[in-house]
């Protein structure tokens, strides 16, 4: 009953106060980087500076390492590592103070030590820690999120250096963006014949928004630096995809965190909802697509509005006691 209340309390914070729920290392406030170009490979297009500064744990090599406290333990998280490697490249870009390049580099270095084959020999960087999402992800698992974001970094570690050892390992991780998830890989092609990028790769999938756009930026980064027509076709194909059924993340008065496949819907929370719009907001930049902006404008229209905030927060609970 305690753990509970704890959680109402939390969630009411974060929905309907002012001001910011406790930071975490995933939490930082999204911010798109305008100093990102769209048509070369430059600065990240979102700024990370706070996970550039990450001041929790690390190893001995300067590697970023997560608390999940529990069972879980102290552990590296291959997303974590390729965002706090992004962060420390847009201001390593900027300033070119040897700090930053050594932070951005060491991140990269471990990038590259950590590729391996999964199960069906395609090169992937794997979460060594079991997680609970639906059913528990066991250990050692991957994700199209992590594949993207990696590649992201490797592909601006080569640019800063030219060490073909960056370029290689971007290569060789790419491969899982070609290959269904059945076949080792990350793409799942629906009924449609529409290809999506998923984060978790779980069956039935659950199409989490936030983590296929972040996925698909390692697409595009390797369309800039390849000029791939392969990379280029899937990068079309999956942009289609999220156009044609961003209408299904919309409930009217907030984002949807996924496709969840249940009665109820899973709400984003207040910080995902916020990374939506500017996820959004860089991929008008990107694509020129309208639609993009048209959504990224309404759902600020929702942000701002206690009632649908209100709304959310009432809907979230719904879901967690149904689900949870």
């Amino acid at each position: 009953m305690k753990r509970r209340l704890r959680y109402y309390q939390r969630i009411f914070s974060a929905y309907l106060l002012p001001g910011k729920s406790q930071l975490t290392f995933w939490h930082e406030t999204p911010r798109e980087n305008v100093k990102a170009a769209c048509d070369v490979l430059g600065e990240y297009f979102m700024e990370f500076t706070e996970k550039a500064n990450y001041a929790g744990l690390y190893d001995a090599n300067g590697i970023p390492m997560l608390d999940y406290h529990g069972q879980i333990g102290v552990r590296y998280n291959p997303i974590a590592i390729a965002q706090y490697g992004l962060g420390n490249y847009n201001l390593f870009a900027r300033d070119k103070s040897v700090e930053r390049r050594t932070k951005f580099l060491a991140a990269s270095n471990w990038l590259v030590a950590n590729l391996e084959r999964n199960a069906h020999g395609v090169w992937v960087w794997n979460h060594h820690f079991d997680w609970e999402y639906r059913d528990t992800l066991k250990a050692p698992w991957y994700s199209g999120l992590a594949q993207g974001q990696g590649i992201s970094l490797l592909l601006r570690a080569h640019n800063a250096t030219g060490d073909a050892i960056y370029w290689d390992a971007a290569q060789r991780a790419f491969q899982s963006f070609l290959l269904p998830v059945k076949e080792g890989g990350v793409l799942y092609v629906d009924e449609q014949g529409d290809p999506w990028i998923e984060e978790y790769l779980v069956d039935p999938p659950t199409h989490i928004l936030n983590g296929m756009i972040w996925a698909l930026w390692g697409v595009y980064d390797y369309v800039l630096a390849r000029q791939d027509p392969e990379a280029r076709n899937l990068f079309q194909r999956v942009t289609n995809t999220l156009s044609k059924n961003l209408e299904r993340y919309d409930l009217g008065f907030w984002s949807l965190y996924e496709q969840s496949g249940t009665r109820l819907k899973m709400v984003a929370s207040p910080f995902y909802h916020r990374l939506h719009i500017v996820q959004l907001r860089i991929m008008h930049r990107l694509t020129g697509r309208d639609i993009f902006l048209d959504y990224a404008q309404r759902w600020e229209v929702y942000m701002r509005s206690p009632m649908k905030r209100a709304a959310a927060l009432c809907y979230k609970t719904a879901f967690k006691l149904c689900y949870y």
